[in-house]
């Protein structure tokens, strides 16, 4: 039965390129209100794909969305589908977005983003790794299935939305008024919204969470002349610096008092996995470009990646920052950093821990100012037991196509559907990477590997 399938997939890959090409070519930017007919386009090409292929396809309508000018906006509808519906097998739900980054060529591509082009083995196009090529993949699965006429394992349900890139937006809350109808027959959700580390595969079972947060001083009631009135004003930039060179340290530790106190303890077992991983940490720093890192050794530099908390400090609103020697003393800031939290820290608690310690500083400096700090972002971290079931099932596939174990790994970024789904649906959830390690995702060139894309799904058939 198998080797029908393969010889099936193998036979289709001309096809499964047209198809993709045709989806990169529709430029799905969801941070982009005046491209939204294009990501509305692109919806009902994924619902129609689905339905060509005899599933049961209804586009979810998720509301507004509302707009900085005060206008709203319809936002994507979200596609589920089914397929089988035999109460007698498991039912698998696979979760996908088809929205993307915005892209240009004058960025740095080498090829037109939104023109899938192979070259040596790969093809480049906005969207072809993250995340329209996995869905695909999955989607070709099922098909193959279909076009053959042989009865699919598992039920196989679908959900792709089209505001991953921007936040989800409404995703949440159709979950949840869903969790009784089309999640109450689901047992696993799949996510291949994510990359391999190195060249080997691996399936991922964790990622960080995110608190974002806004630190604003405002001071005169206007911008300054630095000349005029430098050296008689406390200013705000100053009091912001000031304040932020508090978060961290330049080793990297985190200043924040009970920010660690949460964090799950690092296990010997834990240890010996990140021993196992292929990577390789001077490959690491070239492709960064850095002539230092952190960490010098695998199992410290993948930890403090994935399962350790972090502080980024991403930019300050009202700062100068445009070409020129402006002399300018701006009479209020907003600095932008964030904290990757991992298990097991609670956003809420961060974010009171983060307050009081940027109250705290600030009040030491006994500065005319004031100080607001807001988080905006509050998403939490997800990890998943390695040993389930679930897990077993993607190892042996993995095993089975490519002939080797999978490097079991996690993200250092954040993915908050993953949590979304296991706190609302209270289903197991597995990561399975389709992307590569090197696939550029966000980036200029992004490519998916034909390579990589036919063996897994193959896995995908053997799942």
């Amino acid at each position: 039965m198998i080797s029908n399938l393969i010889k099936y997939v193998d036979d289709h890959q001309e096809e499964y390129v047209q198809t993709l090409r045709e989806w990169v070519a529709v430029e799905s930017d969801s941070s982009d209100v005046t491209k939204r007919a294009e990501l509305y386009r692109m919806m009902d090409m994924v619902g129609e794909k689905l339905r060509k292929m005899g599933g049961k396809v209804e586009l979810v309508d998720i509301g507004e969305e509302q707009l900085p000018d005060g206008s709203s906006l319809a936002l994507p509808k979200v596609v589920t589908a089914q397929f089988g519906s035999d109460v007698n097998k498991p039912t698998v739900c696979v979760y996908g977005h088809v929205d993307v980054q915005p892209a240009q060529k004058e960025d740095g591509w080498a090829t037109e983003p939104y023109n899938l082009t192979e070259i040596n083995g790969n093809l480049y196009g906005r969207g072809a790794s993250d995340n329209k090529a996995p869905v695909l993949a999955w989607i070709h699965a099922v098909e193959a299935f279909k076009a053959l006429d042989m009865d699919l394992p598992v039920n196989v349900k679908y959900l792709i939305e089209g505001m991953e890139e921007t936040g989800s937006n409404g995703l949440d809350a159709m979950i949840k008024s869903q969790k009784s109808t089309f999640f109450s027959d689901v047992d696993y959700i799949i996510i291949s919204d994510c990359g391999w580390l190195s060249k080997r595969p691996a399936l991922t079972y964790g990622t960080r969470g995110n608190c974002y947060f806004f630190a604003e001083v405002e001071g005169p009631k206007q911008d300054l002349h630095s000349g005029v009135y430098g050296g008689t004003v406390i200013e705000p930039m100053t009091d912001l610096i000031g304040i932020l060179d508090t978060l961290i340290s330049p080793s990297g530790t985190i200043l924040i008092p009970g920010i660690r106190d949460a964090v799950a303890p690092f296990s010997d077992e834990e240890w010996k996995m990140y021993q196992d991983i292929e990577f390789d940490v001077e490959s690491y720093r070239e492709k960064i470009g850095v002539e230092q890192l952190m960490y010098n050794n695998k199992v410290e530099l993948l930890a403090h990646r994935w399962r350790h908390p972090t502080v980024s400090i991403h930019g300050i609103n009202g700062a100068f920052s445009a070409p020129g020697t402006k002399t300018v003393i701006p009479a209020k800031v907003t600095g932008k950093f964030s904290i990757r939290q991992v298990p097991d820290m609670d956003p809420a608690v961060v974010e009171k821990q983060v307050t009081d310690h940027l109250h705290s500083v600030f009040a030491k400096r006994k500065s005319p100012n004031k100080l607001k700090v807001k988080m905006i972002i509050g998403a939490k971290p997800w990890l998943a037991d390695i040993k389930h079931s679930l897990y077993e099932a993607g190892k042996a596939a993995v095993k089975r196509v490519f002939n080797v174990d999978a490097d079991m790994i996690r993200e250092g970024g954040t993915i908050p559907i993953a949590r979304t789904f296991q706190d609302v649906t209270e289903k197991s959830i597995i990561m399975l990477p389709i992307g590569g390690f090197d696939d550029g995702l966000h980036s200029q060139n992004e490519k998916m590997s034909t390579k990589t894309w036919h063996y897994v799904l193959m896995c995908g058939l053997l799942y």
